[in-house]
């Protein structure tokens, strides 16, 4: 499978700058994935196509002010904070090649970080000489929100580069899928007897960071924080029990429900146990590609994705398992990028959004 498959031509002013207001205004493209069919909604609409009995699973994940600037030997530098792990930072640096292990890089109010390792995939290795909860603080007071490059320019309100129900900080870019929704979108849903479930995936290089490699399987994804707690869990195999479906919203959920999955054992005879999953915490690098199974995800609601990227790589993964034909799901959800291109959709974060079933 090759990476140039999953490409396809998007024109400049396709790309959201903006989000639209009020969130749930955005345009809605309906994929019925078995029988190649497309409709066009608004998001508001979404109700429609949601059961009572059904479990929507968001990522509560909140975005921190992860771009930084920091001072060495008179050089600026920009340092985008990606993961902590084991009392280290995992960063990208501008530029990164003036830096060298050993090096100290000074920040505002005496934060200074050493450099410990510089890692093949250009990532680098810092240690800070506060605490991870103080990087934190000081990341909101001194740092950028880190809306993405094709993104010209931040919000004036940081809060539109958040969900509405964002409460666990950790992520360096934001589940953009769930910008569709308001508060008064969940109430209407819960009044229609769809449940919601939170799990937790920290955005870091794994989702971003683009495919290099001529073959998709060649790719490595690099690893993120998850986490599922038990009330999750437990709302995803009742709802599994009694016939309900899993809406997953956005990509960070499709992946954390189903490496969750994968963490549980199989019976001797090669047959899934009656949970489909348990609670979990830890990281995951799981790349999601056509031909791999889907354990947990029934529906999902997503954006329109970079090409070439792993999420739409997943997207078309999702669609095919739907479909029989090989390589089907590809070619359908490249049809429907096509269709939302001729249809004045907007694309990528700020973007309109998309279900799946």
């Amino acid at each position: 499978m090759l990476t140039k498959d999953f490409y396809y031509n998007l024109p400049q002013d396709r790309i959201a700058q903006v989000p639209v207001k009020p969130r749930d205004h955005s345009k809605l493209m309906v994929l019925d994935c078995a029988e190649q069919g497309i409709e066009h909604r608004k998001f508001y609409d979404i109700c429609d196509y949601l059961r009572p009995g059904d479990l929507l699973v968001v990522n509560n994940s909140k975005v921190f002010r992860a771009r930084l600037t920091a001072i060495k030997s008179e050089s600026s530098f920009e340092i985008f904070l990606l993961r902590s792990d084991d009392g280290k930072w995992f960063v990208l640096a501008k530029p990164g090649k003036k830096l060298k292990i050993g090096d100290t890089i000074d920040f505002e109010d005496d934060v200074k970080a050493e450099v410990i390792t510089k890692q093949k995939d250009g990532t680098i290795a810092i240690r800070f000489n506060v605490t991870d909860e103080q990087v934190f603080k000081y990341a909101e007071k001194f740092g950028e929100v880190p809306t993405p490059p094709y993104v010209k320019q931040a919000p004036d309100d940081a809060d539109d580069y958040q969900t509405v129900y964002a409460k666990k900080t950790g992520s360096v870019a934001a589940p953009t899928a769930g910008f569709h929704f308001t508060p008064e979108l969940m109430d209407k849903l819960r009044e229609k007897g769809v449940k919601i479930a939170y799990v937790t995936l920290h955005v870091g290089l794994g989702t971003f960071r683009p495919v290099m490699a001529e073959s998709v399987e060649d790719h490595e994804m690099h690893e993120e924080w998850i986490e599922i707690g038990e009330e999750t869990a437990k709302l995803v195999n009742e709802t599994k029990e009694r016939g309900g479906r899993i809406v997953a919203v956005g990509t960070t959920s499709v992946r954390s429900l189903e490496a969750a999955a994968r963490k549980l054992p199989i019976t001797d005879d090669q047959l899934p146990m009656k949970d489909v999953i348990n609670s979990y915490s830890g990281f995951t690098d799981l790349f999601i590609k056509p031909g791999d199974e889907f354990r947990v995800v029934d529906v999902m609601i997503t954006n329109f994705h970079l090409p070439e990227s792993t999420l739409i790589m997943l997207v078309s993964a999702f669609a095919q398992s739907k479909m029989r034909e090989a390589d089907a799901g590809r070619q359908f959800v490249l049809k429907a990028y096509q269709e939302a291109i001729d249809n004045d959709y907007r694309f990528y974060s700020f973007g309109d959004g998309m279900i799946l079933f």
